[in-house]
Parts: C-alpha cells; structure tokens; sequence
C-alpha cells in the first residue's frame, strides 16, 4: 500500500505571483482523494509536483509504493511535450503503453527499441558484418534486460488492455499511432493500465475527460473497487459524488481539507466561507476599538504626560495585534461573462438529407431551425465528433468555413449536409488542437485578429480577457494554460468571431463549475442555433432537442436524453 504526504509547500510563478502556499494534505493508504478547486488555481501544478515533474520551492513531499501518472492531456491528439506530456503526434499504442509503466519496464522498454532498430539498420547492409553481429549482441542484452525488468508480464497487461479496449490483440495494436484511437479509448486505455497495473499510488488528472457516460460509470466502480491510494483531478459532480472520499479544496492561493465526500463538500465550503468572514469582521471591530484606544490616550498624552506610558501600551498592544495579521477573507467567487451574441439566420438552420458517414453510420435526416438547441449523445467512436466537423466545414458543398480560426479536414460521407442562410458555424474542439496558436500569448491573438474576428488594442483584449477571469494570463502562451484555461479562452474566440451557428464538442470537459456554469448562461441568451456533442448529464438538461448516434449505426432522435448506450 502507499501514501502521499504534502507537507506546507508554495509555489511561485515565474511573474513572481503566488500560486499556493502552505499546502498540506496527505492520501492514506487505499484513499481516494479529490482534488477540486477554479480552473488556474494550480491543481495540476501539486499533480506534477507530488510526481515529480516540478520541484517544491518550498515544502515537503513524501510518498511510498509505486506511481503511476496519468496526464491531464491523454486524448487529446498528439498530447506531446507542449501539453505536459513526452509524446507526440507519430506515438505508438506501445510508446504510450510504455510510458505508463514501471520505471524499470519503461527504461528497459526503450533500450529494447533502440537495439531493435539498431539490428535492423546494420543486417540491413550485410548480417554477416562486424556492425550486425555487434548490434546482435546488443539486441540479446536488451532482451535479457526487459526480461529481468518485468518486461514480459507487463506485455501480458498490455496484451490484456489491448482485447478489452480495442478487441484486439497486442501484437496488431501495439504499433498503432494512437492518434487513430478516439480521446476516449486513449483514456479508457491509459486507465485499464494504471488500474490493473502494480504501481500503489496513482495520480489521474481529468480521467474521465473524453470518457462516454457507460465509461464513466465503470471508471466510477473501478476506482470504488480499487485498493490504491489515488489523488485525482475531475470537474464531473457526479463521478466526484461517487468516488470521493476525502475533498482538498485549492483556491484562494491555498488548500483546505474536507473529511467528508463531494456531497456534503458545498455545504462544508459555505459554512467555512461564513466563519471566515464572521472571522475576519470580529478582527477589523477588535483593531478598530484597539485604534481608538490608541488615539484618545494620544490625544490625553499631549497634554498630561501621565497618559505617556498608557499611549505606549495602546500602540504596542495595537501593533502587536497587526502583526499577527488578519484572518484571510474567503476566496473571490469567479465572476466570468460570456457574451456570446449571434445573429439572424433563415429559419432552417442545417439540413441533411439521407447523410451518412461512412463507416460510421447509416443515412439519416435531421432538421434544425433557428434558435433549435441540440444535444448529440452516444459512445465513443459513433461519429459525433465527425458529423460536428463536417457542419464546420460548411456541409457537403463546404461553402462556408468556420468563423472560429480552426483548420477542419474533409469528413467522407454520402448525402447531403447543408446550412441555411446566414448560417455561420463556429467550431469548439474537443481536444484544443488549435496549432495557429501555440507559441502566442493571448493578448498576441485578440490583437491580430484573424480573417473573421477584427483585431484589438491591448487595453480592449485586458477587458476582454477580464471578463472569462483570463487577464493574469494575458501574456502567457495559449499551450501553458491549463486545459479549463484553453477552454475559456476558445469560448472568448466563438464570442468574439461573429458564429451564428456553435458547434461545440464536449465544451465542458475541461471547465470548473462556474466556468460551466457561465457558458450554460452565456448559451441560453445566444441569438442563434446549439449544436453541442456532450456526455455532461448536468450541461445535457439546458438542451430541448437530443440525437444519439448508436453503437449499430443508426442516428436516431429522442425526447430526451438517453446514455446508456453502445
């Protein structure tokens, strides 16, 4: 069994503001410890510092047993260096596998490959040479390595997870890129591996991102099942609600601990809210009556200097008690604004007829008029995610291209997809794959512009940026920003180009509760049509229109929202 102590430690951003201080939590042995708190107030940050990709600045962790690691970025194509990760766009289902293993498994994991392909460039120009027979003895070393370093049973796992996620065999998924997996069999993969592998300790950032409704629910019986200590990140209330059994709150530049699950965490959080105002308002009436003291035996001293050595003691008293400082004021709500406006479009927003995307589905029809809000539900893997980039893309003539900035590649399909007049499609994706953006701080993109969106002063981007809660990371580069951070900003680039028509995939996976909360309000007065592909049960209810694309091809629409399906 292990454990993770976290012991008063800070860390400071490099523009020398504090992100936390004095934090300090443990997760006991077979714990199951949320970590909640506003997108940026650095949870993934104490992630990667109890891992230790971060060192502490100040403080102490402590750990035992084995880690293992999940990124806040596996599903998300590529999730490379720039996300937080180590790999890239060409990884392998066996590079990633790797990454998720032992240290042991994963050092000698890389030698092996390294000596494979070293054996098969040098008996490519001769197997008799000095070269090949030096690259074979090489090859057999790093065989007996990945033996001796578990290599083989970790082979047998990733032959396990493969059948289960992919219904395959290792030895034909092992060399798979992994971009060709869905955000959701990333995941689900990533997880089989972390939970039925040895490590005692993990830490899941965001694990059920990407993740359909019936997955979530097994991760939720997993983790219940689980005897590991797991330190994890979620935005999901109900995934929280049924696995949490401690709570460790970071905002406010700090941590709290609640002992109890999410379900009574609000409650615990308003009332220790109200103490710490109740708090602080008895120290400002003490330091206020502790001035007055000061000042009238000033005032007395003046003229009898008999009140001299009492005007000493009241100063001393009253800078004895700032000194100590007073109690901190409960951390400020989130105050974001989402704007987003619209416009008039015809009355028949999209249309398709007998539209089917190969390999993903039979014909279907759909009709959506102006102001409809639709909710596309079902697995992953079904194609909602294909059918959204399609409608970005303008529809089968692909006569209009989306306002938000993104690059959408061709969709095969047959039928017929069109939007109506006026209709301007704005695309959110899943994943944040925006390459034009990376390297750019935001101040950099809302003053340039782009083809659909007019540029701006730094003075109007500030306000801008002010209004999503993003205007400490103006200068900061869009790939840095957490994932809830990138979401907020992409949503401020829909707002801002003039869409007529949202596309929104999974808006909400990386969002914190206000931040969701915003966008439903920001949705509900938006002069325009939703189409939005969702597994948020909560986010699915602001929706009066549901599709579900089912496991046996078929699109199919219902009253209401149905999620269990395959």
């Amino acid at each position: 069994m292990g454990y993770v102590d976290v012991a008063n430690v800070t860390h400071t951003l490099p523009d020398g503001r504090v992100l936390f201080a004095d934090v300090s939590f443990r997760v006991g042995e077979g714990q199951r410890v949320a970590l909640v708190g506003p997108n940026g107030a650095g949870k993934t940050t104490l992630l990667r510092m109890v891992a230790g990709d971060l060192a502490a600045q100040s403080g102490v962790i402590s750990r035992s047993g084995g880690l293992g690691v999940m990124r806040q970025f596996i599903g998300m194509v590529g999730h490379g260096k720039a996300a937080g990760g180590a790999l890239g766009e060409d990884t392998t289902l066996s590079e990633l596998a790797l990454s998720l293993a032992p240290p042991l498994v994963r050092d000698a994991g890389a030698k092996l490959a390294k000596a494979e392909a070293e054996l098969a460039r040098t008996e490519a120009r001769g197997r008799l040479s000095t070269a090949a027979q030096q690259a074979q003895m090489k090859y057999a070393e790093a065989l007996s390595l990945w033996g001796e370093s578990g290599g083989y049973e970790a082979e047998v796992l990733f032959d396990t997870v493969s059948v289960l996620v992919l219904d395959l065999s290792w030895d034909r998924t092992r060399d798979r890129p992994v971009r060709t997996l869905s955000g959701g069999q990333q995941k689900r993969f990533a997880l089989e591996l972390l939970l039925r592998g040895p490590e005692e300790v993990l830490l899941l950032d965001e694990p059920d991102n990407f993740l359909d409704v019936p997955a979530k629910r097994w991760l939720e019986r997993r983790l219940c099942e689980s005897e590991k200590s797991v330190l994890y990140v979620s935005h999901d209330r109900e995934l929280l609600n049924q696995t949490a059994q401690r709570v460790v709150a970071v905002e406010g530049a700090s941590a709290w601990i609640h002992p109890g699950g999410f379900a009574s965490w609000h409650d615990a959080r308003y009332a220790r809210h109200e103490k710490m105002e109740e708090d602080r308002r008895r120290w400002d009436e003490e330091h206020e009556k502790l001035r007055q003291q000061m000042l009238m035996y000033k005032q007395k001293a003046a003229y009898n200097s008999d009140m001299a050595s009492r005007y000493q003691s009241a100063m001393t008293r009253l800078r004895k008690f700032e000194e100590a400082g007073a109690p901190p004021l409960p951390p400020k709500d989130q105050e974001i604004k989402v704007r987003l406006t619209g416009g008039r479009t015809g009355k028949r927003a999209v249309m398709c007829e007998q539209l089917e995307l190969e390999n993903l589905t039979f014909p279907f029809d759909l009709e959506l008029w102006y102001g409809d809000r639709l909710a596309v539900l079902g697995a992953n893997g079904t194609g909602k995610s294909h059918f959204l980039r399609l409608l970005a893309r303008g529809g089968t003539d692909g006569a209009t291209t989306s306002v938000d900035g993104g690059r959408h590649a061709p969709v095969a399909h047959n039928g017929v997809a069109r939007l109506g007049a006026r209709v301007l499609p704005g695309h959110f994706s899943q994943t944040h794959d925006r390459p034009e953006l990376v390297g750019r701080t935001l101040v950099d993109v809302l003053w340039r512009g782009d083809d659909h969106r007019s540029g701006m002063d730094r003075h109007a981007a500030m306000r801008s940026l002010d209004r999503y809660e993003l205007a400490k990371q103006g200068d900061q580069k869009f790939d840095t920003l957490s994932g809830g951070q990138q979401a907020r900003f992409l949503v401020l680039l829909l707002e801002l180009s003039g869409a007529t028509l949202l596309l929104l995939d999974e808006p909400t996976d990386n969002l914190d509760l206000a931040s969701a909360e915003a966008l439903q309000e920001g949705l509900a007065k938006f002069e325009g049509t939703v189409v939005a592909v969702t597994h948020d049960r909560w986010f699915a209810k602001s929706f009066d229109r549901f599709i579900v694309f089912r496991g046996d091809n078929e699109v199919v629409e219902t009253p209401e929202p149905v999620w269990d399906v395959r």
